[in-house]
């Protein structure tokens, strides 16, 4: 039953009454639907959230950090370039802790593929590889491939479970996805859904944002959410039942992931970390990524647009950026540490402020579709917790074998788009590919030479062959993919390819290795 005084009364008295005023137009399906969005609203926390996230904005917009910033110290970095006599130990460690059960991951997959032009969620996009698998696909297959390894070192098998958190836009076809694809091989009480809150789009003096004149336009409250969504969904109790130790957290537009990367995993619990991110190093000083470092002795991420020039540009003695530790939304949380940021630190965190433009219905009910920013969306960040860890560790990992994010559209500025994500997993699986012993050739059956790969700062090629500089990155790689199902990390590709030579495309699949005619797909 609708009490619609009482939720006028309610709205009179948070300053909110503007949202009804299209009420007497509305179907009753229409009106149904409003009552409900607005029933589920807690008004009085809203505009504390309001209230809290406008004034903490002024403040950091004020204070500046350059001065208070201090870089990652070298005893709390691993680095898989610079500290390779311990790879094997911290891998070891890592497949130890995935056999005994102990390691789970969880998918940040709240996001919709608007930017990248299509209607459904990201995880569900294709970037044409050979195989046309989706990302969540070769998610998936990842994990697998990690179960099956660990089994395979340790003898007994084992379970990586996957929490992925929606958004109530991506929730359901979602789980119809997986559920149409038979969870992709996992067990599907291994594959748990749960979605994060929704917070109401505002104006700049905190009136709600009518998307539509019976729908308020509404926000994932950022991937910073995903806390109080823990919460309310009672997901570390259900890590805690199944004896997890710690959570491999991950944004879902990384084509590259390593998901439960036993590396990452071994470093951060033989470090005895509650807290690790996963960085890679910027490749100059304005390259618009946030920085993994300490604020007033507090480690957070800065975003690159509060850093000064000059700061940006720091060197140390050895050459490299000082402020190099660039986030790619990529963390370690032992389960002890989320279990304390739900309980306890959660109501601490306060709300960024992003202004936007947002698609509004103006005082005569018409459709404004503003030129320039109305209004804000309130969202907390993911590394938002990193101050209130009691062992924090950054792990740094080369960026050609482990981050390229897709986020735009192949018409947009050509970056980080579908295909500068299917280029560098191609790139990558030929380096495999060449590390395994492997040729390719061209028609005339003549060895095409190695791609150089950036290893500090040097151009090294691949193999000890022609050290052959690509013109430039536009540069088509060689159509090469590996599927997760037969290589995690490039492991285990000897038998394959040693000493073979091949024409691409080349696919390696569990049922083997195909040469693909080039116009027989």
């Amino acid at each position: 039953m609708m009490n619609v005084t009482e939720l006028r009364n309610r709205l009179s008295q948070a300053g909110q009454a503007h949202v009804l005023q299209f009420w007497p137009e509305l179907q009753e399906a229409q009106q149904a639907e409003l009552y409900a969005e607005l029933e589920a609203m807690d008004f009085e926390e809203l505009h504390a959230f309001f209230q809290k996230a406008t004034a903490e904005s002024g403040r950091v917009q004020r204070a500046g950090v350059d001065a208070r910033m201090e870089p990652v110290p070298r005893d709390v970095l691993g680095s898989a370039t610079r500290d390779q006599d311990q790879l094997q130990a911290w891998e070891s460690e890592g497949f130890f802790q995935i056999s005994q059960n102990k390691v789970a991951v969880l998918l940040l997959a709240g996001g919709q593929g608007t930017r990248l032009g299509v209607a459904y969620p990201k995880g569900m996009y294709d970037v044409g590889l050979p195989s046309h698998k989706t990302l969540f696909q070769i998610q998936a297959e990842r994990i697998l491939k990690l179960q099956q390894l660990a089994e395979k070192y340790h003898g007994n098998k084992c379970v990586i479970p996957w929490y992925i958190m929606t958004s109530g836009r991506t929730m359901e076809s979602t789980e119809e996805f997986f559920a149409k694809h038979k969870y992709f091989g996992l067990r599907k009480e291994n594959v748990i859904f749960f979605q994060q809150g929704m917070l109401p789009a505002m104006t700049f003096d905190g009136k709600i944002i009518l998307e539509e004149k019976h729908k308020v336009s509404m926000a994932p409250d950022g991937n910073g959410g995903l806390y109080r969504a823990l919460a309310a969904q009672n997901i570390v109790q259900d890590m805690e039942r199944r004896g997890v130790g710690c959570v491999h957290v991950y944004c879902v537009d990384n084509i590259l992931v390593r998901v439960a990367d036993p590396r990452f995993i071994g470093f951060c619990v033989q470090k005895g970390a509650d807290c690790g991110a996963k960085v890679v190093e910027k490749t100059n000083p304005t390259e618009p990524v946030g920085v993994v470092c300490r604020v007033d002795g507090v480690y957070q991420v800065v975003e690159y647009s509060e850093i000064a020039l000059a700061t940006a540009q720091r060197r140390g003695p050895d050459g490299r950026l000082q402020f190099s530790a660039g986030n790619i939304a990529n963390h370690f949380f032992s389960v002890p540490f989320l279990r304390d940021v739900v309980k306890v630190h959660e109501p601490q965190l306060l709300h960024h402020v992003a202004q936007k433009k947002i698609p509004c219905v103006g005082p005569q009910g018409q459709r404004v579709k503003p030129d320039k920013p109305n209004g804000i969306k309130m969202e907390k960040f993911v590394f938002d917790i990193f101050q209130f860890a009691k062992k924090f560790v950054v792990y740094e990992v080369l960026r050609e074998d482990e981050f390229s994010p897709l986020k735009n559209a192949d018409s947009q500025n050509g970056k980080d788009n579908p295909t500068t994500a299917r280029h560098a997993l191609m790139s990558l699986h030929h380096c495999w590919v060449l590390n395994a012993g492997g040729h390719f050739i061209d028609e005339n059956g003549s060895r095409l030479p190695a791609i150089p790969r950036a290893a500090n700062g040097k151009s090294e090629s691949i193999t000890a062959g022609v050290n052959y500089n690509l013109k430039d990155a536009n540069d088509v790689p060689i159509q090469c993919e590996v599927s997760p199902l037969v290589s995690y990390a490039g492991e285990g590709l000897e038998s394959y390819v040693a000493g073979k030579e091949f024409h691409a495309p080349l696919i390696i699949d569990e049922n083997g290795v195909h040469e693909l005619v080039k116009n027989g797909l």
